[in-house]
């Protein structure tokens, strides 16, 4: 009897479906069944070939031989996992089996991985494609009952295709052009130059503002307080005698509350998760990474089957979800979220209207929590801080509004009014889950609960008082504001069509890339941190100013999103789409040639490389400051300080350690200082820390890479700039 080989994307995934279809003998990369084997790869086992694969010549770079531009854009396996493509294609071409069943991320990128699979194995035989969302034994059951004909999914994988090909046309021929023009490491691509470009222009508003002051008068009443407003409505005050003359006429005087109004507010649940909304929300409450979170949502994901598809920009789901919200919900009456989950389930209909939309949910739908049943104890603190907003968010989602009245109250003294907002809650609804108030932090009215007050009653100025106050610049950019510019870059085109195509598409990259995008310019030292904010460094400046016009703009996404989703959906030609690619990689090398702009390294040091002799860069990296060559063959660095785990004494912050062998010390910012050996001696006393002290030293034993940073970075390419 033939059987049906199973292709899924990771080991974790082959292992969950093995075990629903009843495979358990181990075979060579695979799990086989009597009548499915499951096999996997590792992410991607083949990708498009790097330049040299096609001509000798481009292992040198050189400008001279810019554009390249292949005829036909060759497959090659990856090394790193070459065994793994060898059993996957041993199988593929056994005769033991009739059919495959693709079941890679069910998504454009899954698509690709499993069809360069089969591409480069020859596989002819019929295919059928499994589409879940969640890795559920339920999920797995249905998905198989209900298998799709590949062919369904052809555009789609044309479409990533022509993705995966225009960015390597475009990022290898921009960066090696720009590298070879300027004699330094930089690349740039449709996606890392644009966020770049957004980083920078924040930089620039910051630099360019000059604070104003300006003045606020506040009256002060037994129990709270209100906020002068002028005849149109405006707190504030450009000078400050005017400000102190108002306050001067209105403290100890008697006024009138001239108006008690109560509006009915209903506010209803924010949407429930996506990705990116995943990761701005981590970020602001626990300040984890975009890659961190998206790593910790994996694990929840594939290993615990706790939560369903991470990599989704859905914030909804499908009315043929509904009816598993019961069980769901049961999965989740535990803990902290036992009563606010019983609770929904005791109701006769649970509130879908904040979560039911099919005409908003592409691929995937929202973030939510599967039917497993979940044990708290077997999480880590990070993955449980990430079930616990995704699980909150699902509870708070099925909820009720929000409702309340808002008192709004104005006070009158002579021809000066003072405003004040409270509230008054008749149901908290799904504030109940956060266990939260409304209260508005940006808004100088709001006091929160106000007494009871009647209008037409007298109103004692206590107190009246000028606050000082300063225009404030443009914040900096922390990764939860940058996923947000990076969704919604809008700002960055003109035409409106082609903003609408950014609504549509989701921005610049995409909720699965984003997170290694951002890590890129981290890695490239283009940005660094300061705390949670972003900051360009002079290398990041200087390569939004040398680039290419064309790539400063989240337009050029707009317009090839605008097209693959065309080719996606068979109304546009693969082929015509890469051949206007071809033109327009060639236009940019042409431009880099005759640019006149320079590239100036600023963080030159006099230390000079031991392994080629030049002159060595100073850079902070993502764990500390470091030299690196500026040769950019050569890839040697050399760690000068680390940012460890270790927590100050002192004020807890965390620790910076400098210096080589018995001059190791630990530094910290508010001028605390200890050497490692005293260091080492305090955290045996408490037996803390020894972790820490090992992953360093283990760090400060191999400071050249494995590999060169740069061909790292090419080789990763596509990955990087879908």
């Amino acid at each position: 009897m033939s059987k049906t080989l199973v292709l899924t994307e990771k080991p974790s995934v082959a292992k969950d479906i093995a075990r629903v279809l009843g495979c358990k003998r181990n075979g060579n990369g695979c799990i086989i069944g009597d009548k499915y084997v499951i096999t996997w790869a590792l992410g991607h086992l083949v990708t498009l070939a790097d330049p040299e694969a096609y001509d000798n010549k481009y292992k040198t770079w050189r400008m001279e031989d810019l554009p390249m531009l292949p005829e036909k854009m060759k497959l090659v396996v990856i090394p790193q996992t070459s065994k793994q493509f060898k059993a996957v294609s041993a199988l593929l071409n056994s005769n033991e089996f009739s059919e495959l069943v693709i079941a890679t991320d069910a998504g454009r990128e899954g698509e690709l991985v499993a069809r360069w699979i089969i591409q480069k194995a020859h596989f002819k035989k019929p295919m059928k494609r499994l589409w879940i969302s969640s890795q559920t034994d339920k999920a797995i059951k249905e998905g198989f009952a209900n298998l799709k004909p590949s062919q369904q999914y052809d555009s789609l994988y044309r479409s990533a295709q022509c993705r995966a090909e225009a960015d390597w046309l475009v990022g290898l021929n921009i960066s090696r052009a720009m590298t070879c023009k300027h004699n330094a490491q930089l690349s740039a691509g449709r996606v890392q130059t644009p966020t770049l470009a957004m980083i920078v222009k924040r930089e620039d508003e910051i630099l360019k503002f000059r604070p104003r002051d300006y003045y606020n008068v506040r009256v002060y009443f037994n129990e709270f307080s209100a906020l002068y407003k002028d005849s149109k409505g405006q707190a504030f005050i450009s000078d400050i005698e005017s400000a102190q003359r108002i306050a001067d006429e209105v403290k100890g005087a008697r006024g009138t509350f001239t108006e008690v109004k109560k509006v009915f507010r209903h506010k209803a649940p924010p949407a429930a998760y996506d990705l990116t909304e995943l990761q701005r929300d981590a970020n602001k409450k626990y300040s984890y990474s975009a890659k961190q979170t998206l790593s910790l949502m994996q694990s929840l994901y594939e290993t615990h089957k706790l939560l369903t598809y991470p990599r989704t920009d859905s914030r909804y789901i499908t009315k043929d979800v509904v009816p598993t919200l019961p069980e769901r919900l049961k999965a989740i009456a535990i803990g902290p979220y036992k009563d606010a989950a019983n609770a929904l389930i005791r109701s006769r209909n649970i509130e879908t209207k904040y979560i039911v939309n099919d005409a908003k949910v592409t691929d995937h739908h929202a973030i939510i929590p599967t039917e497993q049943y979940v044990d708290l104890n077997r999480l880590t603190r990070d993955e449980r801080n990430i079930y616990d907003l995704v699980v909150r968010r699902f509870l708070a989602v099925l909820s009720p509004a929000c409702e309340y009245d808002e008192v709004q109250v104005k006070a009158t003294f002579g021809k000066h009014n003072f405003y004040a907002k409270g509230q008054i809650m008749r149901s908290p609804g799904w504030k109940a889950v956060y266990n939260r108030s409304d209260e508005d932090e940006d808004d100088d009215e709001y006091e929160g609960t106000l007494p009871q007050i009647n209008q037409g009653a007298p109103a004692f100025a206590k107190d009246c008082r000028v606050q000082t106050k300063q225009t404030k610049p443009p914040a900096r950019y922390t990764e939860a504001t940058l996923l947000t510019a990076m969704e919604n870059p809008t700002g960055q085109v003109d035409s409106g069509e082609l903003r609408d195509v950014l609504k549509t598409s989701g921005g610049l990259g995409t909720p699965a890339t984003r997170a290694d995008i951002i890590e890129k310019l981290f890695d490239s030292f283009c940005v660094e941190r300061r705390g949670k904010e972003i900051i360009p460094t002079s290398k990041g400046r200087q390569l939004v100013s040398i680039v290419p016009a064309d790539l400063k703009s989240a337009e050029l996404t707009a317009k090839w999103e605008q097209k693959l989703s065309l080719i996606a959906a068979g109304k546009a030609n693969d082929r015509q789409f890469i051949a206007e690619m071809r033109k327009y990689a060639s236009a940019l090398v042409s431009s880099v040639i005759a640019d006149t702009a320079t590239y100036r390294h600023d963080n030159m040091t006099r230390e000079k490389c031991p392994e080629c002799g030049k002159f060595m860069l100073e850079v902070n990296g993502k764990k500390g400051r470091m030299l690196i060559c500026q040769d950019r063959e050569c890839g040697y660095r050399k760690s000068l300080s680390v940012i460890t785990n270790a927590r100050c004494p002192e004020c807890h912050k965390k620790l910076e350690m400098r210096g080589e062998g018995d001059k190791k010390a630990f530094y910290c910012v508010c001028g605390f200082r200890e050497k490692l050996s005293d260091f080492e001696k305090r955290k045996q006393e408490s037996g803390a820390g020894k972790r820490d002290i090992a992953k360093y030293m283990s760090s400060q034993n191999n400071k050249k890479p494995a590999s060169n940073p740069l061909a790292d970075q090419l080789a990763k390419w596509m990955e990087e700039n879908s």
